[in-house]
């Protein structure tokens, strides 16, 4: 059997429409409203360069390479998939996407033992359970085994999880974030949705997306990721930004901020990038770091300013100890 659910109605912790930061799911409680819905309008962008005008205006400066990557990803309706090293906006890039083309953003985070009742569905065995005893109670003990078994697995005890509502709910953005963190079996359940853009639930049937979503999976590369998805999807290796786009990134996403310290701060993250870091700084920490001192009311990036907010940009205390003593050189 072949279904298309109709909508889905969210508990209070989400909501199917709206913006892409107000629509972002993990895995919370979700039951299917039996009513069919349309898919909403969407228009694609005719270019790469159409696509890096729309991702700009959300304030995601996408270089060439992740710009044709994404309209190539909507273009053949195939997943993007995205690698790099932590903070490069891999996950930004998603969020921007679903900003950009107003659609939903629905995100499920990998972590280690995730299973498909966290990532697809499951079902509402506690209200399983009351309404087989509504039903005995209403049949005086003489209720069909097989009527019972019908009325059980329908879509009013389906638990909608990030995956499956993607399905449903059709032109989205999917963000499968940090996959590496998975389990190698979770990405072998992975492969029929990415192949066919359908699930199959034993008990019920399978589930298609009439329009696909626009699926973006990311990996910090922790581990390899199999060939087997990989060559279901569109690869692109997410580099840090030039020095030129990150003062622009930097300016762009804090206003008024100075151009000579968003320089400042650029070069020195650059510097800290070619040192042999536990963890190497990304944008976000670029962007904490200038957050940090425009909050302190700094105009420059001197030793001393730099010194007492290094906790902004680095996360290890090896990390700080190994920076504080050549800080000096690195602020040239």
């Amino acid at each position: 059997m072949t279904s298309r659910l109709g909508r889905v109605t969210a508990d209070s912790t989400g909501s199917s429409t709206g913006s892409s930061a107000e629509n972002a799911e993990n895995t919370e409680n979700t039951a299917f409203d039996g009513s069919a819905g349309s898919p909403r309008p969407f228009t694609s962008p005719e270019s790469p360069d159409e696509l890096a005008g729309l991702l700009e205006r959300t304030g995601y400066l996408a270089d060439t390479g992740v710009a044709t990557a994404a309209f190539l990803s909507l273009r053949m309706q195939r997943p993007l998939f995205c690698e790099g090293e932590p903070g490069t906006g891999k996950t930004s890039l998603a969020v921007a996407l679903a900003e950009a083309l107003e659609l939903p953003l629905i995100r499920l985070q990998c972590h280690e033992g995730i299973d498909a009742g966290q990532a697809l569905y499951e079902w509402d065995f506690p209200r399983q359970l009351l309404h087989l005893r509504a039903l005995e109670a209403a049949e005086g003990g003489r209720l069909s085994v097989d009527t019972a078994e019908q009325s059980l697995y329908t879509e009013r005890f389906l638990l909608v999880r990030p995956l499956l509502r993607a399905l449903v709910s059709a032109p989205c953005v999917l963000l499968v974030d940090e996959l590496d963190r998975a389990d190698d079996e979770f990405e072998a359940f992975l492969l029929q949705l990415l192949d066919e853009n359908a699930v199959t639930i034993p008990e019920y049937g399978e589930v298609r997306a009439e329009t696909p979503p626009l699926v973006v999976l990311t990996s910090n590369r922790t581990r390899e990721v199999h060939d087997a998805l990989k060559r279901r999807c569109l690869y692109h290796w997410v580099e840090h930004p030039s020095l030129e786009r990150e003062v622009a990134i930097l300016r762009r996403r804090i206003p008024g901020l100075d151009e000579r310290l968003a320089r400042q701060i650029a070069e020195t993250v650059q510097r800290l990038r070619s040192l042999e870091l536990l963890k190497p700084p990304g944008v976000a920490e670029a962007l904490d770091w200038a957050q940090a001192l425009t909050a302190l009311g700094r105009s420059e990036l001197d030793a001393a300013s730099a010194a007492s907010t290094l906790g902004a940009v680095l996360k290890y205390s090896e990390d700080l100890d190994r920076v504080r003593a050549t800080l000096d050189s690195l602020l040239g």
